[in-house]
C-alpha cells in the first residue's frame, strides 16, 4: 500500500478498466488499493488535499475540512491544552484539534483507520498525535490518556426509526461514564436529527450547515458551552445563539410577499427562528416549514450569510406544469429548479414538463406553497 500504486489505480479508475485489468494491473491488495483510489477521486470537494488516505467509509464518515477547522477554531478560544478523540476514524477531526493543542491521542480499535489516520497527520504536518490502536473504553486505554477534553464521533448504525445515544458505537453514555473520572468537559458529534431530550446533559447543541446543508450536530457539555442552542453557517462562518430573553416576532401568513428568504436547515433544528427574525425586516412572516425547506417572506431585499438565499418573486399561479412553462417561457426562463417535497421520479417527470421548450438565459426557482405554485428568481 504505497503512494505510487494509489496514483496508479486513479488513472486506471478513471479510464475505466474493469475489476480483471485492475487487479492484474495493481497486484497485491488491489482491492484495498482500489477502495483508496476510489476514495480520493470522491473527496475532490470535502478537503483541500488530494492525497489522503483513506476508502470509502473513512470517506463517509469523516469530516468535512470546513467543519474540522471551525470546531478546531472554537476550542482554540477556550485555551485547552490536550484532546482525546476516543473514535478518530481517518483522524481528519483529530488533526485540526491538534493544530490548536500542545498534545492530543487519537484512538480507534479499527487497525487501518489507525494507519490512515496516522498517515493523514503526517499529510498535514502534524506531529503531536499518539496513536493508540485499542478498544477506546478499555481501563488499558483510559489509563494511557490525560486529555482535557474528550471528543468522540461515533459510527452511526443502520438507519432506525429513532436516533439515541445507546445505539451510537461507542455510546456516548459510556464514553462519559468512562472517562467523566479524568476530566469534566466532553464534545459528541450526534446525529443532527436526534432528539434534543434525548441527551442527559447540560450544554449547547450547535447545529452546523455547509453549503447549503444541514453537516453536523455538534454537543458541547457544559465547561464548553456557549448557549443553549447554535447554529453556524459554512463556509461564511456566520453564527446565530439561542436568546431566551427575545421577544416572540414570528407570524406567519399565506400570501408571498415580494421576497422571499430561504432558511437554512440548521436554524430550524436548532429552534433558531425567533432569533433569525431580529435579524429580519420587521414585516416578515414565516410563508413555509417542510423537513427541507423553511422559507419567510417580506417586502424588502435581505442579503444575510444567515440566508441560504433570497428570491424575488416573479409570479403566484396554480401549481400546473403546463401554466408554469407557459409563463416561463413567455418570461423568458431557460431553466427551472423545482423546490418542493415529491418522490424523486416525480420530481423528474414535472421538471421534464416544466423545462419543455424554455430557451432563455434566466433560471427561475418554484416553490408549492399549497395548491400554488410560486415563481421566483434568485437575487
Amino acid at each position: 500500500m504505497n503512494e505510487e500504486k494509489v496514483r496508479l489505480a486513479e488513472e486506471l479508475i478513471r479510464r475505466g478498466l474493469d475489476r480483471k485489468k485492475l487487479r492484474a494491473k495493481l497486484g497485491k491488495d488491489w482491492e484495498l488499493i482500489v477502495g483508496i483510489a476510489k476514495a480520493r477521486i470522491r473527496a475532490k470537494d470535502k478537503f483541500s488535499r488530494d492525497d489522503l488516505w483513506m476508502d470509502l467509509e473513512g470517506l463517509r464518515y469523516a469530516t468535512h475540512e470546513s467543519v474540522a477547522k471551525y470546531r478546531a477554531d472554537r476550542l482554540g478560544e477556550f485555551g485547552v491544552k490536550s484532546i482525546a478523540d476516543v473514535s478518530c476514524g481517518i483522524g481528519i477531526q483529530l488533526i485540526f484539534y491538534a493544530m490548536k493543542v500542545k498534545k492530543a491521542y487519537g484512538v480507534d480499535i479499527d487497525p487501518l483507520k489507525v494507519e490512515f489516520a496516522r498517515r493523514n497527520a503526517e499529510k498535514y504536518g502534524v506531529g503531536n498525535i499518539e496513536f493508540i490502536n485499542a478498544d477506546s473504553l478499555s481501563p488499558e486505554t483510559v489509563e494511557r490518556i490525560d486529555a482535557d477534553v474528550i471528543f468522540s464521533d461515533p459510527a452511526r448504525p443502520p438507519e432506525m426509526p429513532e436516533r439515541r445515544l445507546e445505539d451510537l458505537l461507542p455510546s456516548p453514555l459510556k464514553v462519559y461514564e468512562t472517562y467523566s473520572k479524568k476530566t469534566d468537559a466532553f464534545i459528541f458529534d450526534l446525529p443532527p436529527q436526534m432528539r434534543r431530550e434525548l441527551v442527559p446533559w447540560k450544554g449547547e447543541f450547535e447545529y452546523i450547515d455547509l453549503h447549503g446543508h444541514l453537516n453536523r450536530l455538534t454537543f458541547y457539555i457544559d465547561p464548553l458551552a456557549k448557549a443553549e442552542r447554535s447554529a453556524v453557517i459554512l463556509p461564511a462562518g456566520a453564527r446565530l445563539e439561542s436568546d431566551p430573553n427575545l421577544e416572540r416576532i414570528v407570524e406567519w401568513t399565506n400570501k408571498p410577499g415580494q421576497y422571499l428568504y430561504e432558511i437554512p436547515q440548521a436554524i430550524d433544528y436548532a429552534g433558531l427562528i425567533n432569533e433569525l427574525f431580529h435579524h429580519l425586516p420587521a414585516e416578515a412572516r414565516m410563508l413555509l416549514r417542510e423537513k427541507r425547506r423553511v422559507l419567510a417572506t417580506g417586502e424588502e431585499p435581505v442579503k444575510s450569510p444567515l440566508l441560504k438565499r433570497t428570491y424575488s418573486l416573479v409570479a403566484v399561479l396554480p401549481f400546473h406544469p403546463v401554466r408554469i412553462n407557459n409563463l416561463l417561457r413567455k418570461e423568458g426562463f431557460g431553466r427551472a429548479t423545482l423546490r418542493i417535497s415529491v418522490p424523486q421520479a416525480e420530481y423528474w417527470r414535472i421538471k421534464k414538463r416544466i423545462e419543455t421548450n424554455l430557451r432563455g438565459e434566466r433560471r427561475a426557482f418554484v416553490f408549492k406553497i399549497g395548491n400554488k405554485a410560486v415563481i421566483t428568481e434568485a437575487i
